[in-house]
Formats: structure tokens, sequence, C-alpha cells
């Protein structure tokens, strides 16, 4: 099963670990931290050009990557429940 992030872009359901509201969350300290952590070590990925709303942290074999994604959080949560099943 994959989640749709918006911008063509899928990730495997299983890989996801969390969907988190950037206003929410973006507002402490270590989690800047970590998005910059993430962007210096080049496993941040914006889905799309327009401001982000939400980002997603997914757990793979080649480490964590996290996506930044113009779609609420609330929005994937429903995807995540209705997942697209590509065979």
């Amino acid at each position: 099963m994959y989640l749709y992030l918006g911008q063509n872009t899928v990730v495997k359901k299983s890989s996801v670990v969390a969907i988190f509201d950037m206003d929410n969350t973006t507002q402490s300290k270590t989690t800047m931290d970590f998005l910059r952590r993430a962007e210096k070590q080049k496993r941040l990925i914006s889905v799309s050009d327009e401001l982000p709303k939400s980002f997603v942290v997914c757990s793979e074999a080649e480490g964590t990557t996290v996506y930044l994604s113009q779609l609420s959080a609330s929005t994937l949560l429903k995807r995540s429940e209705n997942s697209i099943d590509l065979g």
C-alpha cells in the first residue's frame, strides 16, 4: 500500500513513521534542529514548490527520509487510511 503525498510523490505506507503539521511543530527548537539535520544530510525532500503545510517522516532501508508536503497533515492522515494499492 502507498500514501500519495502530492505532486506525483508516493511512499510505502509501511515506511511512514509520523505525519506532522508544520504550523504546530516547527515552533519547537528540537523539530527545527531535526529538519535542519535532515536537510544537511540530504534526507529532506520537498514534494512541491508551494509552502509546506506538513512533513512526513519515513524510515527506509537507506535511512530516515523527511518529505515536505503542500498537503495538510489531516489530509495525509485521511489518505493513509485509504491508501493506494499499486500492486
